[in-house]
C-alpha cells in the first residue's frame, strides 16, 4: 500500500546585526537594549492594531498616543534587558564561569535595581529581586533544553 509522508520545517527569519562599541560589556548591553526594546515596541503595535480593528477606526490622536506608548515601552523593556545582560556578563567575568548562577544573580540584581529605581518599598524590591532571579534562572534552564 502506498504511503505518503509530509516533511517540512518552519523557521523564522534570523535578523542579526553587530554593534561594536569597543568593549564587550557595552556591546552586549546595547545589543540587549536594542533587541528587547524592539520586542516591547512590537508588543505595543500588536495591542494598538487590535484596538483599532476592534473599534473600526483610526484617529490621528490615537496614532500619536500609540507612537508615544511604543517609545515608552521600548525604552523600558530595553533598559531592563540592557541592565540584565550587562549584569549577567559582569557576573560571568567576576566568577570566571558561565553557568546558571550568573543568570540567577543577574536577574535578582536587575529586579532589585529596576524596582528600587521605580521608588518601590523595601518589600516590593525584595519580591522583585526574587522574581527576577527566578525568571532568569528558569530561562537559562530552558535554554539548556534547546
Amino acid at each position: 500500500m502506498p504511503r505518503s509522508v509530509f516533511a517540512g520545517s518552519i523557521s523564522s527569519p534570523k535578523i542579526d546585526f553587530a554593534i561594536d562599541m569597543g568593549n564587550p560589556f557595552l556591546n552586549r548591553t546595547v545589543d540587549g537594549f536594542i533587541k528587547i526594546g524592539a520586542v516591547g515596541a512590537c508588543k505595543v503595535v500588536a495591542e494598538e492594531t487590535f484596538d483599532c480593528l476592534k473599534r473600526g477606526s483610526v484617529s490621528k490622536k490615537k496614532a500619536e498616543d500609540a507612537l508615544k506608548k511604543m517609545c515608552k515601552e521600548g525604552a523600558y523593556w530595553g533598559t531592563v534587558a540592557g541592565v540584565y545582560v550587562g549584569l549577567e556578563y559582569g557576573m560571568e567575568r567576576i566568577r570566571g564561569r558561565r553557568d546558571w548562577k550568573n543568570a540567577m544573580l543577574g536577574g535578582a540584581l536587575t529586579g532589585a535595581i529596576i524596582s528600587a529605581a521605580s521608588n518601590n518599598h523595601k518589600d516590593k524590591v525584595i519580591r522583585d529581586a526574587i522574581t527576577g532571579g527566578a525568571v532568569a534562572t528558569a530561562a537559562e534552564f530552558l535554554n539548556y533544553l534547546t
